[in-house]
């Protein structure tokens, strides 16, 4: 009876949830008795920025140069994708990169939390951070700067710093700021909750670089013009790259892994901001996905939730595998992804803008 109770608020949260992102693209009844709300938040932000501005409340100034990398629009867009491709990009080109962020969704405490590898614990620091720390050391707390001394103080020969989110943390001082969006743009416009946006629409024309993550297969390489203009446009798409076992970590290319399991059937699970893109994803590989199952972002998984399954495979995104690891058999894979950009020169305008 209790399980069917939870599943009946489960069903209820779902439904009002999809209502409200619906209208927070289109406007509707439910959005506009929000706007009260979101005019609220719309004074408490610039509030803020007045306090910041006019130095009544102090930012903090990092000892080496900070790229914050976020986004307006609340839930996924493909940021952390296009934090490790920003960090693999500078290691190539001679710098140590560290990383910082938030820790979302678990309690870090008064010292902030150091960690590198693949070993890094999701419990500990987040799910996004231990999927970073794949690829530089990374930082974590809430407050940025405890994270940027503990990092430091972790590996004093870290020369620049990617903040994974962090945009409207105005208590960071920032050399670059990059914004990530998606084709679903600013929605409706307004602020939340009535509209989907952490601060104001505005703030897409004073920072460094846009990008737009592409729902589209293909995105068409090339220099852009203007690279002095703010802000610069790009465009990028996730690339499918490979599926990875989850207990063993072995790899498989795409065309071997789809040719072994043609003939299987496959249920899909996804506890990110935009379950639906990693689904249309699955799609557009070729995959028919006879169950799917979305989670909320930085689902904190537990083996109960996999139980359900009865289908030949499960598939995941990787950083839904994180916390799966443990408890995971082996029908379980997640695919790999990575960033793909449209321009081409993207990272040398990077570096060029670091040593302005």
């Amino acid at each position: 009876m209790q399980s069917e109770q939870q599943d009946h608020k489960q069903q209820i949260n779902k439904s009002l949830s999809a209502r409200l992102q619906a209208q927070w693209q289109h406007g509707g009844c439910l959005s506009k008795s929000l706007r009260p709300l979101s005019a609220i938040n719309s004074v408490i932000q610039l509030s803020r920025k007045v306090l910041y501005k006019t130095n009544i409340k102090t930012s903090y100034r990092a000892p080496c140069p900070v790229i914050v990398v976020g986004n307006i629009y609340v839930g996924g867009t493909g940021k952390t994708p296009v934090v490790a491709a920003l960090i693999q990009a500078l290691q190539d080109k001679g710098y140590q990169p560290g990383i910082i962020s938030r820790g979302y969704g678990v309690k870090i405490g008064k010292e902030a939390r150091v960690a590198k590898g693949a070993n890094a614990d999701a419990t500990l620091i987040g799910d996004e951070p231990a999927l970073l720390a794949q690829y530089a050391a990374i930082g974590v707390h809430p407050k940025r700067s405890l994270a940027i001394e503990a990092l430091l103080a972790h590996y004093p020969q870290t020369n620049v710093i990617i903040a994974d989110d962090g945009l409207q943390h105005l208590a960071l001082q920032r050399d670059i700021e990059i914004i990530v969006q998606d084709e679903r743009g600013i929605g409706n416009g307004l602020l939340l909750p009535a509209g989907p946006l952490r601060e104001s629409a505005g703030k897409l024309a004073d920072v460094d670089v846009v990008i737009t993550n592409r729902n589209h297969q293909h995105v068409q390489r090339q220099s852009a013009e203007n690279t002095a203009a703010k802000p610069l446009h790009i465009d990028m798409r996730l690339q499918p790259t490979a599926f990875v076992h989850v207990k063993t970590h072995q790899k498989q290319s795409l065309d071997d892994w789809l040719s072994q399991h043609k003939n299987k059937s496959i249920a899909a699970v996804a506890g990110i901001g935009n379950p639906q893109r990693f689904f249309n994803t699955l799609t557009d590989l070729g995959l028919a996905i006879e169950k799917q199952q979305a989670f909320p972002d930085h689902h904190a998984f537990q083996a109960d939730d996999l139980t359900e399954f009865d289908q030949d495979l499960v598939l995941m995104t990787e950083k839904d595998a994180l916390k799966c690891r443990h408890f995971a058999d082996e029908r379980f894979y997640f695919l790999k992804v990575e960033a793909e950009f449209s321009d081409e020169d993207f990272f040398n305008k990077i570096e060029r803008r670091l040593k302005f």
